[in-house]
């Protein structure tokens, strides 16, 4: 099929959202203060703690972020989801890493709201296990991220590493509904995402702790740290779109010979 004009540009925007800057590089910017310092001053077992507490995040975030979304069509709400992160953020920035445990659920339900939500604008069955699932897989999505490979954390790297995971983990809730949530497949697949969305989670919240960063300064950074999301969100799901109309081998291969426009 020939690719429309529209379509092409929809891709390399897509692109450009993709390979975009990693959480830690906007972070630094933010802060003033290289990644690499502030991760030098992680306490021992905090990086455990914390992909600990992902991966629970992500199990509660997986049915409360979608459960009173419809299917109908429209404008996803990014600046509406932004202003609930920083509220999030906030306490984060106020209390430092002790207020882990409760804001970071509120802060990944948030966001996969609104991933759900951009998922939605770009034309996509919310309701569909698949899809559900496939918001969950932005989060590995997130760029590389301090001691990431470059070599495993190109998109469609990402996406191969997860297929079969994803794949399973859908079929199980086609079956069980609901109630699946918890079984064996959906459990894997969230365990494999947390891995690589702990990185990012343990830059954010080791910024929010520097002393300086205060509310207002962790309010900044959850807003940073949505919008980074909302890009990848809106990057994936416009080729996922596209893959239902060209085809996934072909808009790979068109992805691969795109030059991305500069942001």
């Amino acid at each position: 099929m020939e690719w429309t004009t529209e379509d092409q540009a929809a891709l390399r925007r897509a692109k450009t959202l993709l390979e975009h800057p990693s959480v830690a590089m906007r972070i630094a910017n933010t802060v003033g203060v290289p990644i690499e310092k502030v991760l030098a001053s992680l306490p021992e077992g905090a990086a455990v703690a914390v992909r600990g507490a992902t991966t629970k995040a992500m199990h509660a975030a997986l049915h409360a972020a979608t459960s009173m979304m419809d299917d109908r069509p429209r404008v996803s709400a990014d600046r509406l989801h932004m202003l609930a992160a920083a509220a999030s953020g906030a306490a984060g920035g106020a209390f430092g890493i002790a207020a882990l445990a409760a804001e970071l659920p509120v802060s990944t339900t948030i966001m996969l709201r609104s991933i759900a939500d951009i998922a939605r604008s770009e034309g996509h069955s919310i309701v569909a296990p698949e899809v559900k699932l496939r918001c969950l897989e932005v989060f590995a999505l997130g760029g590389p991220g301090h001691g990431d490979d470059a070599a495993e954390s190109g998109y469609f790297a990402v996406r191969a590493a997860l297929a079969r995971a994803i794949t399973e983990a859908a079929e199980y809730l086609a079956i069980r509904g609901i109630s699946g949530e918890a079984g064996p497949a959906v459990v894997g697949l969230v365990t494999k995402i947390a891995a690589r969305f702990g990185i990012p989670v343990t830059e954010k919240l080791m910024a929010q702790s520097v002393p300086i960063i205060g509310a207002a300064g962790g309010a900044a950074i959850n807003v940073l740290f949505i919008r980074h999301f909302q890009d990848v969100a809106r990057g994936h799901f416009t080729v996922l779109r596209l893959e239902g109309k060209y085809g996934t081998a072909a808009v790979a291969a068109a992805y691969r010979s795109t030059r991305a426009p500069n942001r």
